[in-house]
């Protein structure tokens, strides 16, 4: 790789910056940045005018994109291409299986997930999807509230980043291609042409998606935490309190991903995965426990068996017109469309930290067990939520009302036994998630403007955590974090077309089991000979790191 002769920290930076993408992608940054500081007022119309075509008219793009994902990766799990590994035939995993699921269940949507725990449910409670007959605040209200959270949160969140995983991860590891997003065209360009302007194109995409997630992220999450000070202590922390919050978070993620996937991410993410279970367990046994297993059994069985109208349904016969129904198009089209514009830094690390594994392995953990994980969290947050509401022991609505989505853990948590532990226990979580995600994404754009290097240079990262962190501040302090959220989603259109390039890549390279851009001579993989003909010995890890 491009910089590993380097003699020094300041040596290897340069030496391996891909100058063009690096440049392009925070000029692109930037410019949106400025655009919503110098006149946020007309470039959050801009965006949400962008956001309400998206909705309505091309919102059944995302939703038969969805499901054309999710049905391939159900072939992958149960058809012949499972058994085809990342990497050479003899190649053990990088990571233990304890390691690799708790760094790639915390690298994906954890910091959501936590986010919208308590208050997602809650919402659908109070204002009931069109596709459910049911009055808002009924009974019938509660067990679909959480059959649209798992629903929203379920497989089809996953399955975009495992079908942009997988590709990367196959090609780089067997075919010594890049670890870039626009490694998944190679089948059509070739391994040389991947410094092309249309490969160059999707990494600067890529760029900007990861910029506007993860700085998205690091502001809602802000906000819960500032919500969460609020609420504990009653003082406001204004602007100047903001900034210093979101500079320690900065500051913490920053030294995570510093220290590497090995002593920083992987073991920040055995904690998360810990206190993710403890805090679960305790709100369900501490809360209305026969009620949650109620309501979560239903609306599981709901979901399953709904499934497929669900991911087909826009609610364009309600009386809306042509297109989409305003809540189809509030909730689960922004959900798509947010899940494929992080299909970029999600999916290219867990290509970064799947080698060695079996595409049925990545598969299966990145939808199956990550799914298996947040049924029980969703049933648990959203099901003691509703009781709490109805009860009368919790007014979650009327908080949400003052203080937004963010505050909506805080009433909830306080209404039960240990109240205080708990709230405190969801602060540490929700900091710890962040932490997590904002890492690997910031690992992941030093890949993408490096040209692919595994583990780009100290520096990179380090600029590109404090650059994400200022803007976090910056957009949190003057209100654009909506606007960047638009421009985020909005990226979601693009890349759910790579994502699907992607499938087509699985799909050409998988069914002959030698990819279109090799010529006959070039039909090898790592571990034997590569591209160039030299030997290749697949690395092997310490076990003792895991």
């Amino acid at each position: 790789m491009a910089g590993s002769k380097s003699t020094g920290p300041l040596e290897r930076f340069a030496e391996e910056l891909d100058v063009a993408v690096f440049t392009v992608g925070f000029v692109i940054a930037a410019v949106a940045v400025l655009a919503f500081v110098i006149r946020p007022g007309a470039a959050s119309s801009v965006m949400a005018d962008a956001n309400d075509v998206l909705w309505t008219a091309a919102g059944w793009w995302y939703l038969v994109a969805m499901f054309v994902l999710v049905a391939f990766v159900g072939f992958l799990i149960f058809g012949p291409w499972g058994n085809i590994k990342l990497g050479a035939d003899d190649e053990q995993p990088e990571f233990a299986f304890p390691a690799y699921f708790a760094m790639l269940y915390s690298a994906g949507i954890a910091a959501g997930i936590v986010f919208w725990g308590p208050a997602e449910a809650i919402f659908h409670y109070d204002a009931v999807s069109p596709f459910v007959d049911a009055e808002a605040q009924s009974s019938g209200a509660a067990v679909s509230a959480i059959q649209y959270t798992f629903f929203h949160w379920g497989v089809s969140a996953w399955t975009a980043y495992v079908v942009m995983a997988l590709p990367i991860a196959y090609f780089a590891y067997r075919y010594d291609a890049p670890l870039r997003i626009s490694t998944v065209i190679a089948p059509w360009v070739g391994l040389e042409n991947l410094d092309g302007p249309l490969a160059k194109s999707i990494d600067v995409l890529a760029v900007f998606a990861t910029i506007g997630g993860v700085a998205t992220t690091l502001g809602l999450v802000g906000s819960q935490f500032l919500v969460g000070i609020e609420w504990t202590t009653g003082a406001s922390v204004g602007d100047a309190g903001t900034v210093v919050v979101i500079t320690g978070l900065t500051v913490a993620f920053t030294i995570s991903v510093a220290l590497g996937v090995r002593k920083g991410i992987r073991r920040l993410s055995y904690f998360n995965m810990g206190l993710f279970a403890l805090l679960t367990l305790a709100t369900f046994l501490l809360g209305p426990t026969t009620q949650i297993m109620s309501m979560g059994t239903q609306a599981l069985g709901a979901y399953i068996n709904e499934f497929i109208t669900m991911s087909f349904y826009t609610g364009s016969g309600n009386g809306a017109g042509a297109g989409v129904d305003e809540w189809v198009g509030g909730w689960t089209i922004f959900y798509w469309a947010w899940w494929f514009s992080w299909t970029p830094f999600v999916g290219l690390f867990i290509a970064r930290i799947s080698r060695g594994r079996t595409v049925r392995q990545v598969a299966v953990t990145g939808v199956i067990a990550s799914t298996g994980i947040t049924v029980p969290w969703f049933a648990t947050m959203g099901g003691a939520a509703i009781f709490l509401q109805d009860s009368g022991r919790a007014d979650i609505l009327a908080v949400v009302g003052e203080l937004g989505e963010a505050g909506s853990g805080y009433p909830l948590f306080e209404a039960l036994p240990l109240g205080g532990v708990l709230t405190v226990l969801f602060l540490v979580l929700v900091t710890t998630f962040l932490i997590t995600s904002a890492d690997s994404s910031t690992l992941a754009l030093g890949m993408l403007t490096t040209g692919g290097v595994e583990d780009p240079s100290t520096i990179n990262r380090v600029i590109w955590g404090f650059l994400i962190g200022a803007l976090a501040s910056l957009l949190m302090v003057t209100g654009g974090v909506d606007a960047l959220q638009q421009a985020a989603i909005i990226t979601g259109g693009p890349f759910s077309i790579i994502a699907l390039l992607a499938m087509i890549s699985m799909m050409s390279a998988f069914g002959a089991r030698k990819p279109l851009f090799l010529r006959e001579e070039d039909d090898v993989s790592i571990g034997s000979t590569d591209l160039e003909g030299t030997r290749t010995e697949p690395e092997t890890a310490d076990p003792s790191d895991d």
